[in-house]
């Protein structure tokens, strides 16, 4: 089995211990004490089995160090020295040695040991079972390469945090690396937790908003608690949060004005505001120059009084940052084609919020039928909200008082 490069110098050493051991079994019982190191190793007085290889193994790295000459003179004395200090080994201790072998004491001696030097020698045997792992790019345009080894990313991805969207974005990848997912990241996930984020919301909200892991954790509390002071529900701050992620990456002050903004400028009172923004709180995000804006096309353009404007943000707060061409293209087919006056249009605001073609093919259909009838005061009255709202089926059926093949069939010569 191929092993991992960190695991080489233990078992680089320890095979070649075990072929040391190994070769001093196998030779032959009559050879001469003087002539071997081992039986001086083995005769020490006093000496563990673990000591014993403990300081065999210690001669053996230090003359593994040394040039061939150098070698073999060495070990030559230290034989003739230990020989002269210990003639007494016999055949039989060299047997109950080499039978009282622990590789276990051997192992933990080798905890204690340097890695082998980076220019020792090995055999080729030896070197194709050894696996390098590749290292890390020092840059990337993907965090691919390093989710393998990011605990962080690793987490971050079992969240369900999309990190291919992520790593688009300048600095996203760099940062999520840096990151302690411990330390830095698993506090501001409890902190969503406990203001109502699901876990099934995190990983989108963190794809989103993926800077709140630097916050200040009392920074976000201190924001949480200013939405509190104005009479926000939980509920409310949990749904304000996951619909509009960059809520709590705001500072109190901007987001007292941006209420204080909506409340003035549409003219509503405290309820009506915060129900405003708890239904759309991208309001309290985004730019306010489409809100400003198509609050001129409102009352300059198309005509609507203050109070009719008030009545349909409320109603639909998404016409607020609705494009100004889709206003402006619809406003003028509903009221100048399909003769709908203002104060009709103004109690189904949902007409801006629908698709501008679904509302020409329906007239289209209804009008070949002699049906487009929009005014309440007449008979066959059909409102704008299920002209625009209701599905094909029901239209065709309720509305049209045709088969969905004849309203198909229609389309198709338009």
């Amino acid at each position: 089995m191929a092993l991992p490069a960190q695991q080489i110098p233990k078992w680089f050493y320890t095979i070649k211990i075990r072929n040391f051991i190994t070769i001093m079994q196998i030779r032959n019982p009559l050879t001469r004490p003087r002539k071997t190191a081992l039986h001086g190793l083995l005769a020490l007085p006093q000496q563990s089995s673990g000591s014993f290889f403990h300081w065999g193994f210690k001669n053996y790295r230090t003359s593994s160090l040394w040039n061939s000459s150098q070698t073999s003179s060495s070990t030559r004395q230290e034989n003739i020295s230990v020989q002269d200090t210990h003639p007494h080994l016999n055949e039989e201790q060299l047997k109950t040695e080499i039978t009282n072998f622990d590789p276990q004491i051997l192992l933990e001696e080798l905890e204690d040991l340097p890695p082998i030097s980076p220019l020792q020698q090995i055999s080729e045997e030896d070197a194709v079972q050894i696996i390098a792992e590749p290292p890390l790019p020092p840059t990337s345009f993907t965090l691919r390469d390093y989710v393998d080894r990011s605990d962080t990313l690793q987490k971050l991805v079992l969240l369900g945090v999309n990190l291919s969207k992520l790593e688009k974005r300048p600095g996203a990848g760099t940062l999520l690396l840096r990151l302690d997912f411990k330390n830095d990241i698993q506090k501001i996930l409890l902190f969503l937790k406990d203001i109502g984020v699901e876990d099934n919301q995190l990983g989108a909200f963190l794809t989103k908003n993926y800077i709140i892991l630097t916050e200040d954790l009392e920074n976000l509390r201190t924001r949480v608690a200013y939405l509190e002071s104005k009479k926000f529900s939980k509920t409310d701050i949990s749904r304000m949060v996951v619909n509009a992620p960059y809520l709590l990456s705001f500072p109190v002050d901007r987001l007292d004005n941006r209420l204080g903004f909506f409340q003035k400028e549409l003219g509503l009172n405290v309820q009506k505001t915060r129900e405003l923004v708890v239904r759309l709180p991208r309001l309290l995000t985004g730019s306010l120059e489409p809100v400003k804006e198509n609050m001129k096309v409102y009352r300059l353009q198309l005509g609507f009084k203050h109070n009719e404007i008030q009545h349909m943000v409320t109603r639909i707060p998404k016409i607020l940052t609705a494009s100004k061409r889709k206003l402006t293209e619809t406003f003028d087919y509903v009221h100048n084609v399909m003769s709908v006056p203002h104060h009709i249009i103004v109690k189904f605001p949902q007409v801006f919020n629908s698709k501008l073609l679904k509302i020409k093919e329906r007239h289209s259909f209804l009008s070949y039928l002699g049906r487009a009838q929009y005014d309440p005061q007449k008979p066959n009255y059909i409102s704008l909200d299920k002209l625009v709202s209701i599905p094909d089926e029901v239209f065709c059926k309720e509305v049209a008082k045709a088969s969905l093949q004849d309203f198909e069939t229609f389309l198709k010569t338009l």
